[in-house]
């Protein structure tokens, strides 16, 4: 099991690290958080949870500000360009043991994320204010850039800041300048875990048609059947599968924005440059919104799956 809010913030005084807690509602946003800590002048942090094909795992604190650009990152650790992409939230469970929301540096406390490289933004450096989330999203801690140095020394780790907005170019004369960030070991996972299938959306063969609503607040569902007539086999891909690929959505996103925004300027051509641009900008806060609110959802439907078993299992024994 992995550490607490509380025994972190106790490990914290015994390393004599100053800090602030601050405690507020559960956040699962920069944004969010900034409502309750934004007004105390301290550099907000946006943490990634990432991963390699090669199941090697790597923790990016930057500021909130700071644009990410996982292609750019990938080649500059060598990766090739589709090499790195956001975690799933059993990794966060299973390898930094905290819940979405929560990834922090603070993590890396914990045993199981022993093999997981950390990059830190080098925005943070010499900064008497940082912000980051105590392995909990319902509190906020405040510290100086020497003191999470200080924290990450005490874990074996040397301190290293990165610029992550620089594009350096990486070829046959021109090495991967983040090379050395490359784990040299996979975290290795419990059998359940790496037994556990992912989290799918329930199949859809065919949406039903003709469907009305009751006064009862139901819906009835009337089929329309034709004898003598032959179909053409519908395709097997399930849509609600294809809608939470969040990589492919925000491509659909980037292409509807481009033909809207053409289209309302046709009288001057747009830059392709211009869309390159905004895209290389929002494009990983959007996969992180994205990620969020998809784990959010999974969540909420295993918990009313949960709750409506509960509910089933409590009439059946009234029965009884």
């Amino acid at each position: 099991m992995g550490f607490t809010k509380d025994q972190l913030l106790d490990r914290l005084k015994e390393l004599q690290i100053n800090f602030v807690c601050y405690d507020h509602p559960v956040v699962l946003t920069v944004e969010a958080q900034a409502k309750y800590v934004g007004h105390l002048g301290g550099l907000l942090s946006k943490n990634l949870l990432l991963k390699d094909k090669k199941h090697r795992y790597y923790v990016v604190s930057a500021l909130a500000n700071t644009n990410v650009d996982l292609k750019v990152l990938s080649q500059r650790l060598g990766l090739g360009k589709g090499g790195l992409r956001m975690a799933p939230e059993e990794s966060l469970q299973e390898i930094l043991q905290v819940p979405l929301g929560c990834v922090t540096p603070f993590a890396l406390i914990n045993e199981s994320a022993g093999t997981v490289s950390f990059l830190l933004d080098q925005g943070f450096k010499s900064q008497e204010c940082c912000f980051f989330h105590p392995l909990s999203n319902d509190a906020t801690i405040s510290l100086g850039s020497s003191g999470l140095e200080k924290f990450l020394t005490s874990l074996g780790r040397k301190p290293a800041y990165v610029d992550l907005e620089a594009t350096p170019l990486v070829g046959k004369d021109n090495p991967p300048d983040l090379a050395d960030f490359v784990p040299s070991g996979v975290p290795a996972l419990s059998d359940s875990a790496e037994k556990a299938p992912p989290i799918q959306p329930p199949v859809v063969t065919q949406a039903p048609e003709n469907v009305k609503s009751t006064s009862a607040g139901k819906a009835s569902i009337k089929a329309k059947v034709q004898s003598g007539t032959t179909e053409k086999p519908k395709s097997t891909v399930n849509p609600l599968i294809e809608a939470t690929d969040v990589e492919k959505v925000i491509e659909e996103i980037f292409a509807k924005f481009a033909s809207a925004v053409q289209s309302e300027n046709k009288q001057e051509e747009i830059e392709t440059s211009l869309f390159d641009g905004v895209r290389k900008r929002i494009t990983t806060d959007l996969q992180m919104q994205m990620m969020s609110f998809k784990n959010a959802a999974y969540s909420q439907g295993f918990q009313a799956g949960v709750e409506a078993v509960r509910i089933a299992m409590k009439n059946m024994s009234f029965r009884s």
